[in-house]
């Protein structure tokens, strides 16, 4: 009821004609920004019609190029025509009765599920269960490498960023460990000894890019929503005109141009024990989280709603709505991707 009742009061005192109301306006769940139909290309969409179809994606041949001398004969070159496959090997399912509401629900979750999945499997990480994060390293090749000399995760050795890898950090830990990053603050005169800058980061990353030839148009960093706030906390021009257009908050990009890239901030990011939040300057192969950078071509994602269906429940009186979403995707190019194992200092 929604008055109490004065003592002595007879009429209707259990108030069982008292009418519930149900609103009209239902209070909807927050939504997470997916980015991975951003940063992917879809050019080997094709017609996926089950699971288990491969797409095979041809390898443009290189050509050699030889000085050439006045009488010389010219010998041809034959050209190889390598390839490797994209297997759709993925799928999820989703079972809904609250129509259209839940179905957009379920709609969301099998692309927040796609996002966190590809994600995970570009930074080299799988997940571990449905809908969650990426947290186990990927040891398992998606068809097969695109490049021979990638690791078990598609990925290249060089393009992974550790601690080692940056020669200012002086504590004792092994070089595979993850990254401490703090934020360096104006007017600092040396580098850190213990630590580095989200910045340093960031410009190592473009650095690597840039050694491996990779187009400098469209390139993109998907970052955590903590790599972020130390970006933004190491330089309050982060977010201004300085560094490109940061009006548009589309899937997820946060800043047009910093160093090269768009920005985006994702929360579906692979992250393990208590995520990269968690402070420590050494030592860190539990808790931390991924970043990486890259560029539009280094990786494909083909998707499709492969079957949706209503059928009434034959146990009561409602209806069910069940889709399947068939999806694949595989690194292409490894040399056009980095990545970065981190922990906030």
């Amino acid at each position: 009821m929604a008055f109490t009742t004065a003592t002595g009061y007879g009429n209707l005192p259990n108030g069982n004609f008292s009418p519930v109301i149900y609103s009209k306006q239902v209070q909807l769940a927050f939504r997470k920004s997916t980015v991975v139909g951003d940063i992917t290309n879809s050019d080997y969409m094709g017609e996926i019609s089950g699971q288990g179809d491969t797409v095979k994606i041809i390898k443009e041949p290189e050509i050699s190029v030889s000085e050439y001398a006045r009488g010389t004969n010219v010998t041809a070159q034959d050209l190889e025509d390598a390839d490797f496959s994209l297997t759709i090997d993925k799928e999820a399912h989703s079972h809904v009765n609250f129509m259209d509401l839940a179905s957009n629900r379920a709609a969301y979750r099998l692309a927040d599920n796609h996002d966190q999945e590809v994600l995970g499997y570009m930074a080299g990480y799988k997940q571990s269960s449905l809908h969650s994060k990426a947290d186990t390293l990927n040891t398992t090749v998606n068809g097969s490498k695109a490049v021979s000399t990638a690791g078990a995760n598609e990925l290249l050795s060089s393009m992974q960023l550790h601690k080692g890898d940056f020669g200012n950090i002086s504590t004792a830990s092994a070089g595979t460990h993850s990254i401490p990053v703090t934020a360096r603050m104006p007017g600092a005169t040396s580098l850190p000894t213990a630590t580095v800058s989200p910045a340093m980061i960031v410009a190592r990353m473009k650095r690597l890019l840039d050694q491996q030839q990779v187009d400098s148009q469209g390139r993109w960093l998907v970052v955590d929503p903590v790599f972020m706030e130390i970006l933004a906390d190491e330089d309050s021009r982060f977010m201004n005109a300085d560094f490109g257009d940061s009006g548009g908050l589309r899937n997820g990009l946060t800043v047009s141009n910093f160093h090269g890239f768009r920005v985006y901030s994702s929360s579906n990011l692979p992250a393990l024990g208590t995520g990269p939040g968690t402070a420590g300057t050494a030592n860190q192969l539990t808790n931390l989280g991924v970043i990486m950078a890259g560029h539009d071509s280094a990786v494909a994602t083909a998707e499709q709603i492969n079957k949706t269906e209503s059928y009434r429940d034959p146990d009561s009186f409602a209806d069910i709505v069940r889709g399947m979403h068939l999806y694949g995707r595989k690194i292409l190019r490894p040399e056009a991707i980095v990545t970065a194992r981190y922990n906030a200092a």
